[in-house]
């Protein structure tokens, strides 16, 4: 919390925490001294108020900015994606990883198209689960295409 900070900063920081501890100080205070309408304080605060303290008070998304000192790149973010910021961190690192072997001529040119193009097609497990398949079933086929003696004894 910064020092210089109001207690309406702070409120508008909070309002989503606030209202929920609201909504649950009512209704469990409601419950426990025996009223009847506990219930409909929980749906009403959950469905209704709490969303509504969200649309209005919290921030929508942040902007980060991110120099990467290495490449020089600028790369802008919005909000709290860590799972997207970490898949695209280990995609770019892998890219400049590949770049630096081409660089370096460990790998040739067309080595180095096609380990992009695998890079890219494979951003996400799914993309990666779906390559893997297309593969096997390619290498499968090769396979029975080179001995066809194989296929006929079985």
């Amino acid at each position: 919390m910064a020092e210089n900070e109001t207690l309406r900063e702070r409120f508008r920081r909070n309002a989503s925490g606030i209202a929920a501890t609201a909504v649950t100080g009512t209704w469990l205070a409601a419950l426990v001294l025996g009223f009847d309408w506990w219930l409909g304080v929980m749906l009403f605060g959950y469905i209704v108020i709490v969303p509504l303290f969200s649309m209005l008070f919290d921030e929508d998304e942040e902007k980060s900015v991110v120099v990467e000192s290495e490449t020089g790149s600028v790369r802008v973010g919005h909000g709290d994606s860590t799972e997207r910021d970490a898949a695209t961190d280990d995609t770019a690192d892998a890219l400049e990883r590949l770049r630096t072997r081409y660089a370096n001529g460990d790998l040739t040119d067309e080595q180095f198209e096609r380990k992009v193009d695998r890079l890219l097609e494979t951003e996400t497990p799914e993309d990666a689960a779906e390559w893997t398949e297309r593969n096997r079933e390619a290498r499968s086929g090769r396979e029975a295409d080179r001995n066809p003696d194989v296929e006929r004894e079985r």
